[in-house]
């Protein structure tokens, strides 16, 4: 029996028009918005988000900023957790299934069997639908790297957005944080600011250089302004002056830093001070240290204390051991699973220090998981104790066993906690 609805069928047609899933060029793109005559030059003002880390926390912290100023917003986000739908949010509610189909539709059919990755389709998708509804502005956050990716297609947007930069997608960005740097700066444009969250510093030469060339003005972290956690307080400040604000309800550490970028842009919007209480108080981001207290899985393993969290690269393992290391002292497991084309030692060996034991699984239904087995290996090669589980089920069973009081963290990947999503409903 088929269950799929209208748009899940088109996005299955779209999976076929290219046989790579990533091929990162913007002229296939520009043909598709040419057919549909041009929907990417009819949109509310743009905010532009890049980086390797915190796009989607601080596009949320945005989203909730501008909402609670009274600005309706349209957001593009990828990729989704549990339905495709996440991805275009059009002026504060997700797509309906009806506009959705529509809109896919009218792309395919105009693309009229073009080669053209999904990823370009679905993006053309969603700015088609950005246009036909009005909003105050629209965020779009980068699908990978900036200067080739579908997103960057917007002449003049109002702002541009560089959080951290680090290593990943290495096979498709570069091998160097300089060259990532480089892909990332390309959504900078002439003339238009830029806020820059923290940065290594190749990566912070990178982005100066090409601003320069562009004549775009930054503002940057640590230069024009700045942002730390003080008494249990979130403290921003910039030449404008000083915000004494409730720390992020997203929690983790390194949600200050994205405040603060989020913070930056509202502030060059000149928001009024709702809206920076909004960011930091409204925001809701899925799988960024999501509590699954009370819900199916939880019921499980009752008593533990159930974390979901998608981070997937060495510094989403950093900033993952650091927000443990604040919590307070309870044994700590990890339920974890990878896709083969991340660095698994990597993401792994901060939270080698943090976390008692490490049980690997497979992630289901995904072809490029890394082997239960080798993420044991990897587990055991940068010093945490690990052993295999068939699920995420079995594997909270088995901590329950033992240890039915621990703080428990499913993590290692998006797609990862996709599942979960989906299972818990």
């Amino acid at each position: 029996m088929n269950n799929k609805i209208g748009s899940d069928l088109i996005l299955d047609r779209m999976m076929s028009l290219h046989p790579k899933v990533i091929d990162l060029t913007l002229d296939r793109v520009w043909t598709l918005l040419n057919a549909l005559d041009n929907p990417e030059r009819k949109l509310p003002p743009v905010i532009h988000i890049a980086g390797t880390n915190g796009k989607g926390s601080t596009q949320a912290m945005i989203r909730a900023g501008l909402e609670a100023a009274g600005k309706t917003v349209h957001a593009y986000t990828s990729p989704h957790l549990a339905r495709f739908h996440e991805r275009i949010r059009l002026a504060g509610e997700l797509i309906t299934e009806a506009h959705l189909t529509e809109v896919l539709d009218e792309c395919y059919r105009a693309n009229d069997g073009a080669n053209i990755t999904y990823f370009e389709i679905t993006t053309c998708a969603a700015l088609l639908a950005f246009a036909q509804t009005p909003a105050d502005y629209t965020l779009l956050e980068v699908g990978l790297g900036g200067r080739l990716d579908a997103t960057n297609v917007i002449d003049q947007p109002a702002l541009t957005i560089i959080t951290p930069v680090s290593m990943d997608h290495e096979s498709f960005l570069g091998d160097t944080i300089a060259k990532i740097a480089g892909e990332k700066a390309g959504i900078i444009k002439r003339g238009v600011p830029c806020v820059v969250g923290p940065q290594h510093e190749d990566a912070m030469e990178v982005i100066e250089a090409q601003a320069a060339r562009l004549g775009a003005p930054l503002l940057a972290y640590g230069q024009h302004w700045h942002v730390s956690e003080d008494r249990g307080r979130l403290v921003y400040q910039d030449e404008t002056g000083l915000l004494d604000l409730d720390l992020p309800n997203l929690p983790g550490q390194h949600q200050v830093q994205n405040a603060g970028a989020a913070l930056a842009a509202l502030r060059h919007l000149n928001m009024p001070e709702a809206a920076f209480d909004g960011a930091v108080q409204n925001a809701y981001w899925p799988a960024r240290m999501q509590h699954l207290k009370g819900t199916s899985l939880n019921d499980l393993a009752p008593q533990t204390d159930l974390w979901l969290d998608g981070g997937h690269n060495p510094a989403a393992g950093e900033a993952l051991a650091l927000h443990l290391r604040g919590l307070t002292k309870r044994p700590t497991y990890l339920i974890c699973g990878m896709l083969n084309t991340k660095d698994v030692r990597g993401y792994l060996r901060p939270l080698a220090g943090v976390a008692d034991h490490l049980t690997a699984i497979s992630i289901p239904g995904e072809t490029n998981t890394l082997s239960a087995a080798d993420t044991e290996t990897a587990a055991r090669d940068v010093g945490l104790t690990a052993t295999q589980a068939e699920s995420v089920e079995s594997a909270l069973r088995q901590i329950a066993e033992t240890q039915p009081q621990a703080r428990v963290l499913i993590c290692g990947s998006l797609y990862l906690a996709g599942h979960v999503l989906r299972q818990i409903g």
